[in-house]
C-alpha cells in the first residue's frame, strides 16, 4: 500500500468513525430529548399509555427535515398556480360533490352560516376533495420537526396537541395520518387548529376529520365562522382597472365602497358595473403592475387568508366555490 492510498485509507477510516460518533450523538441527544418532553406531557396530563403507543418505533426522520429545508419558493404566476388547482376536470368533480353532498352542506350552513360551495372548495383545494390527505405518521412527522432547532417551539406545541387528541379518542395512532408538516385529514388542519376548532359533525361522540365528510365540513365551517365569516357576502371578484389608475390604492389597507370604486373607474372583468351593493371592499393586485387585479371583500377573503396567508391560495378557493355552484 503506498502512501497515497494509505493516506486516502485512513481519511475513510477516520470519516466513517466522525459519522457513526454523530449518528450516535444524535441518537443519545433524541433520546434524552424524548425522555424530557414525555416527562412535560404526562404532567400537562398525557397517560403513558398513549405515549408508549404514540412513540413506539418513532425516531427522527431525514426525509421530513429535508422537504422542511427545501419548500420551494413561491415562483408560479396567479394563472399558473391556478391552473394548476381549479382545473376542468376539478371543477366538473367539484360540482359533482356539491350536488351529492347538498343535503350535508345545507345543514351546515343552517348551523354554522358559512355557504357551503366554499366548504366544497376548501375541501377540494386542500385534499382533492379527500383523495390526497397525506400518508405521514403524524406523531413521527411533527416529533421529527420538534426535536429539529428550526421550529422547535413550534411543533413541540403541535406535537402535545397530536397527544392530546389521541388521549381524547377521536383517532388511533395508526390512523392519524397527514402530510410531512403534520396537517391532518380533509382538511388538512394542524393539531392545534383541530383541538380550537374541529366539531363533531355527525354526533357520535369523536371528531374524525379523516373518514367522516360530516366532521371535516363541520369543522372546516366553524373555523371560518369563528374567524368572521360573513355569509352575506362572497369573496370578491376579478375586475377590469382604467388606464393610468393611481397604483397607491391597491392595497389591502385602503378600503372603499363598491361605488367609489365604481366612480374611479373599476369595472367587472367583463366591463359591466360593479354590484350595486353597500358594500366596503379592497382592491388587489397579486402579480404586481399588469397583472390580474380583483375586488376583494375584507370579512371572508381575509378569513380565507387566515386559512392559508396566500393571495394566489385565496383567489384560488374563491374561483373554485364560484364554479362549483354554477
Amino acid at each position: 500500500m503506498n502512501f497515497k492510498t494509505s493516506l486516502c485509507f485512513l481519511f475513510l477510516v477516520v470519516s466513517v468513525t466522525l459519522t457513526h460518533y454523530a449518528a450516535a450523538d444524535s441518537h443519545d441527544s433524541y433520546s434524552a430529548w424524548l425522555v424530557e418532553f414525555k416527562k412535560e406531557a404526562m404532567e400537562k396530563g398525557i397517560s403513558e399509555k398513549i405515549l408508549e403507543k404514540a412513540f413506539q418505533g418513532v425516531k427522527p426522520q431525514r426525509r421530513v427535515v429535508t422537504l422542511d429545508r427545501s419548500q420551494p419558493e413561491t415562483v408560479q404566476t396567479l394563472q399558473d398556480y391556478i391552473s394548476k388547482r381549479v382545473t376542468p376536470y376539478g371543477i366538473e368533480v367539484g360540482r359533482k360533490k356539491f350536488t351529492e353532498n347538498n343535503a350535508l352542506l345545507k345543514k351546515i350552513e343552517s348551523r354554522f352560516a358559512v355557504q357551503g360551495r366554499f366548504i366544497v372548495a376548501f375541501w377540494g383545494i386542500e385534499t382533492g376533495y379527500g383523495r390526497y390527505t397525506g400518508g405521514h405518521n403524524v406523531i413521527a412527522a411533527i416529533t421529527t420537526l420538534a426535536f429539529d432547532k428550526r421550529r422547535a417551539s413550534f411543533f413541540r406545541q403541535q406535537l402535545l396537541d397530536a397527544l392530546f387528541i389521541l388521549e381524547e379518542g377521536h383517532i388511533t395512532v395508526e390512523k392519524m395520518t397527514g402530510s410531512w408538516a403534520g396537517a391532518m385529514g380533509q382538511t388538512q388542519f394542524m393539531p392545534s387548529t383541530f383541538r380550537a376548532y374541529a366539531v363533531d359533525g355527525d354526533d357520535d361522540g369523536k371528531i374524525d376529520i379523516w373518514e367522516s365528510k360530516a366532521d371535516a365540513f363541520a369543522s372546516a365551517a366553524n373555523y371560518l365562522s369563528r374567524i368572521g365569516w360573513n355569509d352575506d357576502q362572497t369573496w370578491g371578484r376579478e375586475v377590469q382597472l382604467p388606464k393610468k389608475f393611481d397604483s397607491r390604492l391597491i392595497k389591502q389597507k385602503v378600503k372603499k365602497k363598491l361605488s367609489e370604486w365604481q366612480a374611479l373607474g373599476v369595472r367587472k372583468v367583463n366591463g359591466g358595473n360593479l354590484p350595486a351593493r353597500n358594500l366596503e371592499a379592497n382592491l388587489i393586485q397579486p402579480d404586481g403592475p399588469g397583472g390580474r387585479a380583483f375586488v376583494t371583500y375584507p370579512a371572508n377573503y381575509n378569513a380565507i387568508l387566515n386559512w392559508n396567508r396566500s393571495h394566489k391560495f385565496a383567489i384560488s378557493v374563491g374561483t373554485l366555490a364560484d364554479a362549483v355552484a354554477r
